[in-house]
């Protein structure tokens, strides 16, 4: 693992709306779509769909104001609790869950994933879903071993984070912290989902460029490992996207439990 860049997601100021809007939208000049929305879309259709990773409750600590990775999710668990490490990106995720003016509207992600579960034209009912199944958003600091401190959450059946311990890491201790740190959330027997990049040392938000913390799969799956977790799934797909915004080289979703 390796740290270059200046930025920090957590440390300066991140354009949570221009990150979703570059990187997760169905513009016409949004070239990740791929990359970052069918493949883990996708695989998170498939490793929900399985029947293994089962409970009442999923607690999802992810980058930015994201939620369309939870719509697989929602269909298997009653609660889902959305912790977000920014205030922007809290009340981003609010003003969609309330369905404010101005939102970001995620139809797109929820046409695709309704496809997938064979219930083409549903999209308004798998959102409607996903929103009663979201109990609550809460900012939570990282630099707290206790993520949520002032918050009391029930321990999860599942964590599902994406992206977010990329941006905060800054070398490879930070990155073993911050997972030990997310894995006291989960049940003994539990699962762990993780969407991540491979080999990326930046990503472009607004005007600014953002650190990543570079690792490869190997380096991945060491840590997960070496936490306790026994790795069930792990599927990588090679960048598709032609941009300079950001230098990754490939995508990875992990899924993991631990054991009772």
């Amino acid at each position: 693992m390796d740290s270059t860049c200046s930025k920090f997601y957590h440390e300066d100021d991140f354009d949570s709306r221009g990150f979703i809007d570059t990187y997760l939208s169905d513009k016409p000049e949004m070239v990740f779509g791929d990359d970052t929305l069918k493949f883990p879309l996708e695989k998170l259709h498939h490793i929900f769909s399985a029947g293994h990773i089962k409970g009442e409750t999923v607690i999802d600590i992810s980058i930015g104001p994201i939620v369309h990775h939870l719509y697989s999710a929602c269909e298997f668990f009653e609660h889902i609790y959305v912790l977000r490490i920014t205030e922007k990106c809290v009340m981003e995720v609010n003003r969609w869950l309330n369905t404010c003016t101005g939102a970001f509207q995620w139809n797109h992600t929820s046409t695709y994933v309704t496809a997938l579960e064979g219930n083409s034209g549903q999209c308004e009912d798998k959102e409607m879903r996903l929103k009663m199944a979201i109990k609550q958003i809460v900012k939570c600091n990282i630099e707290k071993k206790n993520l949520t401190y002032s918050v009391v959450l029930p321990q999860a059946d599942c964590v599902i984070s994406a992206g977010i311990l990329d941006v905060i890491s800054k070398d490879q201790d930070d990155y073993i912290r911050y997972l030990r740190d997310i894995a006291k959330l989960i049940k003994p027997g539990g699962h762990l989902i993780l969407l991540g990049l491979l080999n990326a040392a930046y990503f472009t938000a607004g005007q600014d460029r953002f650190h990543v913390l570079k690792c490869n799969e190997n380096d991945l799956r060491k840590v997960v490992t070496e936490e306790g977790f026994i790795i069930d799934h792990c599927d990588v797909v090679k960048r598709k996207a032609v941009s300079d915004l950001t230098d990754y080289e490939a995508v990875i979703v992990l899924s993991a439990h631990r054991e009772k």
